[in-house]
């Protein structure tokens, strides 16, 4: 393996193998972010196959960042990695030779694939909107294999979902576990109110308290962190 992230120097040009903007999916995103697969656009990432592989005590994720990001820019990407190192198992770690890897590039908007897919895979932060510490993490978790908070299993005791107001084709919210962590409005993978809304009327409210703001995390929780730790069994964590 390569060299972990924190140890490589800041504002140097990293981009191994670079995929184009061509590649970009044709797909409708689900939820906005999401790409979707045969087999992965909804259903929770528990199986093997759509984890990361662990070695030792460490989970090692190979990436690769474009060429078309600045150096600053590139720096946005590298230090919001290198916060999963500090509080989980997962370690990333540049591209040499590996098959299956996240490839970093400015495609159109804020995107990813859920869990580990075959090959170069594409983790789409617009140069213009996607590069902010939480953006990256919200999109790495997706790579990962998590979704987003609101459509948990136990949702329902905590929110309610306006369908009504929701732009058409927005409305499959499917349900998935939560690794016995609680439903946490501070997780940055918690969308807010007003997102994806048809009318400008919110479309998820607190039922504890509908006027209650949410999905503007700016870091992941500790509960983001304890899920990652309980799916890629991080037990030193």
């Amino acid at each position: 393996m390569l060299c972990l992230l924190m140890t490589l120097p800041k504002g140097s040009m990293y981009s191994v193998n670079r995929i184009g903007p061509s590649t970009e999916p044709s797909k409708v995103l689900v939820h906005g972010d999401i790409v979707p697969t045969a087999t992965r656009n909804a259903v929770p990432c528990t199986a093997i196959g759509c984890k990361w592989p662990k070695t030792g005590r460490f989970v090692y994720v190979p990436v690769s960042i474009g060429t078309e990001y600045s150096n600053q820019e590139r720096d946005v990407i590298i230090n919001a990695l290198v916060t999963f190192h500090a509080s989980t198992c997962i370690r990333f770690v540049w591209r040499t030779s590996d098959r299956d890897f996240l490839h970093f590039f400015s495609g159109q908007g804020c995107y990813s694939y859920l869990g580990r897919q075959n090959g170069g895979q594409l983790v789409s932060l617009q140069r213009n909107g996607c590069l902010f510490q939480s953006t990256v993490q919200h999109e790495v978790l997706h790579a990962l294999g998590f979704h987003h908070e609101q459509v948990r299993s136990d949702r329902d005791r905590h929110v309610r979902i306006l369908t009504e107001n929701i732009i058409p084709g927005q409305l499959n919210y499917p349900k998935h576990q939560q690794f016995g962590t609680p439903y946490d409005f501070n997780s940055v993978m918690h969308y807010g109110r007003f997102d994806f809304s048809r009318n400008g009327q919110p479309t998820i409210l607190a039922r504890s308290n509908p006027n209650l703001n949410f999905g503007n995390a700016f870091r992941m929780s500790p509960n983001d962190i304890a899920r990652v730790n309980r799916l890629y069994g991080c037990c030193e964590y």
